[in-house]
């Protein structure tokens, strides 16, 4: 999986442009993070190591004349019926040596976040997208009408988390349009102008349930958040 690109200079000034004309039509505030990526999975590797290990332990009992054929391959063939010590020490070796290897080889970023299941990563980007709503929007605006839009680019993952205003009368499915084009952008690897084509939706949405009353303000920054 290539990963994508930081957004640019550009790319900042066209979301935080799209959230200012998104919230013209509406009290709905609209926040804007991005993210590198929304968890290291380092324990992704560990899993993996240790399945090895067992995967190892499961074709020697199945087959335990491969580990005698090794044993006596090490030994030039001096070693007539190998004892139960030497087949146990030979089989922690293996294991040690093939926990090392993949957990090593999965100290390479890219290859332990494509080697990770994509339930894991949505639930952590969930997880983080929540986090930072909580600290960064959640009840932060006074009619309770705040939304992140949260985009982590190495999982190429999305989460909109709405306020509980407007997720009292916008239903989930409701985003679908707003996930859409961000996808869509991210996949050809322009993740600015999925953003801006998001808010753009997100806005249409909220402003028909919360349209722009007289003394609204903006209560929460317009600017791409970077992390």
């Amino acid at each position: 999986m290539a990963r994508l690109k930081k957004l640019s200079e550009a790319d900042h000034a066209l979301v935080t442009a799209a959230v200012a004309r998104a919230e013209v039509g509406t009290d709905g505030e609209i926040v804007t993070i991005v993210t590198e990526r929304s968890d290291l999975y380092r324990d992704v590797a560990l899993h993996y190591a240790m399945a090895a290990m067992l995967l190892l332990v499961a074709i020697v009992a199945l087959n335990p004349a491969a580990i005698e054929s090794k044993i006596a391959w090490w030994s030039n063939g001096w070693t007539s019926e190998p004892d139960l010590r030497s087949l146990f020490f030979a089989l922690l070796i293996g294991e040690a040596l093939l926990f090392l290897a993949v957990r090593y080889a999965l100290a390479w970023t890219p290859l332990r976040l494509a080697l990770t299941p994509r339930a894991t990563r949505s639930r952590r980007v969930r997880r983080l997208a929540m986090q930072y709503f909580k600290v960064g929007a959640e009840r932060r605006t006074e009619a309770r009408v705040g939304v992140l839009l949260f985009l982590s680019l190495d999982e190429r993952i999305a989460e909109i988390v709405a306020d509980e205003a407007i997720h009292k009368v916008v239903p989930p499915e409701r985003w679908g349009d707003a996930m859409a084009a961000l996808v869509d952008k991210v996949r050809v690897g322009e993740p600015g102008e999925g953003m801006a084509a998001a808010v753009a939706a997100i806005g249409a949405i909220i402003a028909e349930h919360f349209p722009k009353t007289e003394g609204d303000r903006n209560e929460l920054p317009d600017r791409l958040i970077e992390l």
